[in-house]
């Protein structure tokens, strides 16, 4: 099973959960610095403790000339995508070089993922989108956008018959992309009726999104739905759910 993104928090605390949880014993840990990454020698050392095989690549999963090299030769029975960057900006502020910056790790890496193993046997091939893309958020049109993409390739993919699953995710609690949010932010959008997700909180609606039958794009998120209802910017869609 191949994990991108692996040195960030959501990528270890997923990569924990895969081997604790659904037994998988050969782990592919992919990221740009590899065992140079902040915490992936420790990562790789607590998985193996726990009965796993774990490899560790340095790999632009963006760079399809360098994902095809690193995957040549190699079975994979699943695919987890969990690699972004932000770099929020008013759309004004925008230029090509910082949409690049968020869209590369998000769509590249993506579709390089789904071209390079469409002919294997994958048994699940999962991206971890954001709810940016189905709701909007403001200052995130690149990364509203790259998640945008994610969600129809999973689309795409099912029209294939290849498996395949987005989950836009809410706002997580901890280190995770929260960890880019003030207080002031967190607070703001508390009150709009969008709560922090507990890592607890999101591995239970990770195994519920992958392990039922689903559509191939789901938003997994903590709603306050009476606080939406009151919030009068909330979109139509928000106040009627």
């Amino acid at each position: 099973m191949l994990v991108s993104g692996a040195s960030g928090a959501l990528g270890g605390l997923f990569a924990r959960h895969l081997v604790s949880s659904y037994g998988v014993r050969g782990l592919l840990l992919v990221s740009r610095r590899g065992e140079d990454a902040p915490g992936m020698t420790d990562l790789a050392g607590e998985l193996k403790e726990l009965g796993a095989e774990v490899s560790v690549a340095a790999c632009d999963v963006a760079d399809r000339d360098a994902l095809a090299e690193l995957l040549a030769g190699v079975r994979l029975s699943a695919v987890v995508h969990v690699a972004g960057v932000l770099d929020d900006g008013v759309i004004a502020s925008l230029t090509p070089e910082r949409v690049d910056g968020v869209l590369r790790p998000k769509v590249d890496a993506a579709w390089n993922l789904h071209e390079l193993t469409r002919e294997m046997d994958l048994g699940a091939f999962v991206l971890f989108s954001s709810a940016a893309g189905v709701l909007g958020n403001a200052g995130q049109g690149s990364y509203a956008a790259a998640n945008a993409f994610l969600d129809g390739l999973a689309v795409h993919r099912r029209a294939l018959g290849l498996p395949a699953q987005s989950l836009a995710w809410g706002l997580w609690a901890g280190d995770g992309m929260a960890g880019t949010l003030n207080a002031a932010d967190i607070d703001r959008m508390r009150d709009s009726g969008v709560h922090a997700l507990t890592p607890e909180q999101g591995l239970a609606l990770f195994d519920k999104a992958t392990t039922v039958s689903a559509p191939p794009a789901l938003m997994p998120i903590d709603l306050d739905l009476k606080a939406l209802r009151t919030t009068p910017e909330t979109s139509p869609t928000c106040s009627r759910a």
